[in-house]
């Protein structure tokens, strides 16, 4: 592949990321919602629809590998802040029982939701040689995701952060967390190893001893790093160096034992000390190439990997169908969980609509049981429509639930941050 065609491929994704984010950004949803229907304007379904001789040499499957590489770098750095941004804060901790409560039935009755479903699409939409289980479980973890950095981007333009109602969904988004990729990485393992449950005892093993060496060993190591050579909370290049080899380090060891490299990304940034200035120092140094240049792509190659095929005949009532379980499992789940806490039918029923987003989160999730080969393309095509979809209904439902302001406003916290920034 030539560097002309991966140039013009990132003019374009670019340019279509930002019109759309901007579009839909000017019609109250979060912009990551506009760039992942870049992405899939971008695909098959529409761009290769409409224009199939400029689709077909602008994104041929042999000059797709340079944008490949960059999109898991994306991931990588972007999961990588997600873990170095995994804190409680005090109004969580004081909180963590009704958190709790909404979180686990926001996990319990999605999941539950998907394994009922699973006997229906496995038949039609599993691909071949994948047994049921883990395509059940995997439909679980997929519709029982929920998008934190969404979320969190949705509750601070709105002034809710710092409401109870806005700590309640945070603090239960974490505990969704949690449960939901620790669900996917059991499931990947399962799959991945490709020997079995022998196969699935060496991937458990090798990740407990990873978990082990980074808590044990690296977390140590790099607060002393840091304590000694970035007291201010301002690594200097030598120290950003040291912590992106162990970043990478961290990814390719996840990676080498069947599972994805976000895992590892994850739990690197996880890992690392809980200090406020160099999280903020490490965001902005980051996110800027890895929200604004590197996640787009990763949006278009899930649009290039969607089918045509997912919206017609029967696949569009098996889309439907799994877009009205997700929503249903979220909203009903999030709801009850906040009246057993104590809150009111509109507040419980706005928590619900918020744990319902799914946004950059499910897509993850979708590009992670891809590349295992627990889904397929047909598949691939409805959950990212599900995505979108749900995560679009977020602020009309808060809308319709609690209006769009909460009495309490807080404009400038800076942990409720969200990952899709304008």
């Amino acid at each position: 592949m030539s560097a002309t065609s991966l140039l013009l491929q990132l003019i374009v994704i670019l340019t279509t990321a930002r019109v759309c984010g901007w579009v839909l950004r000017h019609v109250g949803q979060p912009s990551v919602v506009g760039e992942m229907a870049a992405g899939l304007m971008l695909g098959p379904v529409v761009m290769g629809a409409l224009f199939p001789s400029l689709h077909a040499q602008l994104f041929s499957k042999e000059s797709l590998q340079g944008l490949s590489s960059l999109s898991t770098l994306g991931l990588v750095l972007f999961m990588f802040v997600v873990g170095l941004e995994l804190r409680a804060t005090k109004s969580m901790r004081e909180q963590l029982r009704s958190a709790g409560y909404v979180g686990v039935l926001s996990v319990v009755v999605p999941l539950a939701l998907g394994i009922a479903i699973s006997p229906t699409l496995y038949p039609v939409l599993a691909p071949k040689g994948v047994s049921f289980w883990p395509f059940a479980l995997f439909m679980a973890a997929a519709l029982s995701i929920t998008a934190f950095p969404v979320m969190a981007r949705i509750l601070k333009d709105r002034g809710m952060t710092r409401t109870p109602f806005g700590q309640l969904s945070l603090g239960a988004a974490a505990v969704v967390d949690v449960f939901a990729w620790i669900l996917l990485a059991f499931v990947v393992a399962l799959v991945g190893a490709g020997e079995g449950y022998t196969g699935l005892l060496k991937t458990t093993v090798g990740m407990a001893v990873v978990l082990c060496a980074l808590f044990f060993g690296l977390k140590p190591a790099f607060a002393w790093l840091l304590r000694v050579k970035a007291p201010d909370g301002e690594p200097s290049t030598t120290v950003m160096a040291a912590l992106m080899i162990g970043l990478l380090a961290c990814a390719l060891v996840t990676e080498w034992l069947h599972l994805h490299a976000v895992f590892g990304a994850f739990l690197f940034g996880a890992c690392l000390p809980r200090d406020d200035r160099l999280l903020k120092s490490l965001t902005e140094r980051i996110e800027p190439i890895s929200i604004v240049v590197l996640m787009p792509l990763f949006f278009a190659l899930a649009g290039l990997g969607t089918t045509s095929n997912a919206f017609v005949g029967a696949s569009m009532g098996a889309m439907l169908l799994i877009v009205g379980v997700a929503t249903v499992g979220k909203i009903v789940g999030g709801a009850v969980g906040a009246r057993m806490a104590g809150y009111g039918w509109r507040d419980s029923l706005a928590t619900g609509s918020l744990m319902n987003a799914r946004g950059l989160m499910e897509l993850i999730v979708m590009k992670i049981g891809l590349d295992a080969g627990l889904i397929g393309p047909e598949l691939f095509t409805m959950l990212l429509v599900m995505a979108l979809a749900t995560t679009a209904m977020t602020g009309p439902l808060i809308n319709l639930f609690i209006g769009r302001k909460a009495p309490v406003a807080d404009a400038g916290d800076s942990e409720s941050r969200a990952h899709a920034k304008p």
